[in-house]
């Protein structure tokens, strides 16, 4: 993407340089999720501090940016339709979680799978832009930030981390300090020198084993999970692995509607949104997730229950 390089970060704008710097790494490879990373920046940015001179001056050039993605990417319905451009979104931080779960429960710890983990939580927050997040996402976002920050301190203090869901306890992750020799945010500028550390003393220290997090799910194919080039992190190829797709359910082709079914915009909205996500996942070879959502909208669509 040809965009306008954005001048230097300012200060107040700490919070969302990690979201910017990572729509810039997925620029090529997933071009849909750097373009609402920036617009999750611009809003955040907005509601920061939209007044001070150096702040506007920034959010003019990250608009700039959008606008750019936006006439370079129009035809794409993930960024025209916000209910598919919501499920790509959230169907690619899901991947980037199941990636650094399956590692962290096999034992397998590494600056990558700590990366994938912390950039799940990040686009995590990007769904916001979307409306409010599920409850389920709220706690992968925690528990993915918490992983992330548990596995670097414990790597760093040479101790073996402890794999799968257990107790947490407040940990820090200095994101910068470990993203050593990346790239910044603009080429040619200098951000802010104080380092972006995760604080995870706002997350109340308890058991995660009575909170959804996935099962060690098998990671769809070619798993987004991506470190600076220059981190020395050697990263294996992941190999697709069998799927584990689920049964149909009979009930529904066996369901008799009362009468008459009377279908309201919202069944209809929420068909529409089980299609979309069933669509998204199938980008993602993710079978399993676009067999389960394609049979949540035929239940809805013929019982007019879910």
């Amino acid at each position: 993407m040809a965009a306008t390089a954005l001048p230097p970060l300012p200060p107040q704008f700490k919070s969302i340089q990690h979201h910017l710097r990572t729509a810039q790494e997925l620029d090529k490879r997933e071009p849909v999720v750097a373009y609402y990373c920036r617009l999750y920046a611009m809003q955040t940015g907005m509601k920061i501090d939209s007044k001070t001179p150096e702040c506007r001056k920034f959010l003019s050039k990250l608009m700039d940016q959008l606008e750019a993605m936006k006439k370079q990417f129009g035809d794409n319905e993930a960024i025209t339709q916000e209910i598919v451009g919501s499920a790509h979104v959230e169907n690619y931080a899901l991947k980037m979680f199941l990636y650094a779960d399956n590692e962290d429960r096999a034992g397998q710890f590494h600056k990558n799978m700590i990366k994938s983990f912390y950039t799940a939580s990040l686009l995590i927050d990007v769904l916001t832009v979307f409306g409010e997040l599920s409850e389920e996402n709220v706690q992968h976002r925690k528990y993915a930030r918490w992983k992330a920050a548990y596995i670097h301190n414990c790597l760093k203090n040479g101790e073996t981390p402890q794999p799968g869901p257990i107790a947490m306890e407040g940990e820090s992750f200095d994101v910068e300090r470990e993203e050593a020799g990346s790239s910044s945010l603009n080429s040619g500028t200098t951000q802010p020198t104080s380092s972006s550390t995760y604080e995870a003393n706002n997350i109340p220290t308890s058991n995660y084993t009575g909170i959804h997090i996935p099962p060690g799910a098998h990671a769809p194919a070619n798993t987004p999970a991506e470190v600076p080039h220059n981190t020395g992190v050697t990263s294996n190829t992941i190999q697709p692995a069998p799927q584990n797709i689920p049964l149909v359910d009979p009930s529904i082709y066996s369901a008799q509607s009362a009468g008459e079914v009377r279908l309201t915009p919202e069944d209809f909205a929420r068909a529409q949104k089980y299609c979309k996500y069933a669509g998204s996942a199938l980008q993602y070879e993710d079978v399993s997730t676009a067999v389960q959502n394609l049979q949540k909208a035929l239940k809805l669509l013929i019982t007019g229950r879910e």
